[in-house]
């Protein structure tokens, strides 16, 4: 798919990986390495984000699931494991009510939250898109230079922003700035985006960060609606994108995840 950007690499069943809002494929890069003997990994820019093209059909749901449909075919995978965080997440839950995959494995899922929950996340969400869009990339240089400031800049979505390098911060800053899918993703959430489906047949592991002070974490009862076998984890130590805060306990959630359809 020309308008898609992906990278893929290592070896064993496949593992596609989607990022959240105003992210990139590289939110994953620190499980990389440790996925890749074991899997072979495809991450996705999602259309409007990162380096593909903006999406011409929406930015909904559907056509998320639509538009991944005719990745896995056209990359050969069958039907592969999935993963995903935050809006990747909620991407992945639906593609396994759709039976597009083997296994979902869900880090802190968009879509499962109250009205009210909703209208926060989306509120935080927009707060630090102004901010990536308005601070003075010099600004922004300095703080991302030291421990404190990486806090400043990012402590709301990670949960050790002192394990994130400088250049990684203002790649990010950059990238949910200039993201062109950002304000029509957003749009098209306050409409919906909400989870309402079942997930069966398939593994299903839920895990939500610790110190998510994005999404709140609904109750076990709620999330065996959705996925009635699921396996429910809690990250330690981890924020809204855990990968980055504790990479060999992610790492280890999506081997896990995906083994359990083998």
């Amino acid at each position: 798919m020309d308008n898609v950007v992906f990278d893929r690499a290592g070896h064993g069943e496949p593992l596609v990986l989607i990022h959240g809002v105003g992210h990139r494929r590289q939110a994953w890069s620190p499980v990389i390495p440790l996925l890749t003997p074991y899997r072979d990994v495809i991450t996705v820019d999602l259309p409007g984000f990162g380096e593909s093209a903006p999406h011409e059909s929406g930015y909904g749901v559907e056509s998320a699931v639509e538009m991944f449909g005719r990745l896995f075919g056209e990359l050969g995978l069958g039907k592969p494991h999935v993963a995903g965080n935050s809006l990747g997440g909620l991407l992945s839950l639906a593609l396994g009510e759709a039976g597009l995959v083997r296994s979902v494995t869900a880090l802190s899922p968009a879509g499962l939250w109250t009205p009210r929950q909703q209208r926060y996340a989306l509120s935080m969400l927009r707060t630090h898109r102004v901010l990536a869009e308005r601070i003075p990339e010099r600004t922004a240089r300095r703080l991302a230079a030291t421990p404190a400031g990486r806090s400043v800049l990012t402590g709301m979505i990670v949960g050790r922003p002192d394990r994130l390098s400088t250049q990684a911060v203002m790649d990010d800053i950059q990238a949910l700035a200039g993201c062109p899918g950002f304000r029509p993703t957003l749009a098209q959430a306050r409409g919906g985006f909400r989870f309402a489906g079942v997930v069966q047949d398939i593994p299903v592991t839920i895990a939500w960060a610790q110190h998510d002070r994005i999404l709140a974490r609904p109750k076990a009862v709620e999330l065996r609606r959705i996925a009635p076998k699921a396996e429910l984890l809690v990250l330690p130590g981890c924020g809204h994108v855990p990968m980055n805060d504790e990479p060999e306990l992610v790492a280890r959630v999506l081997l896990d995840g995906s083994s359990r359809a083998m």
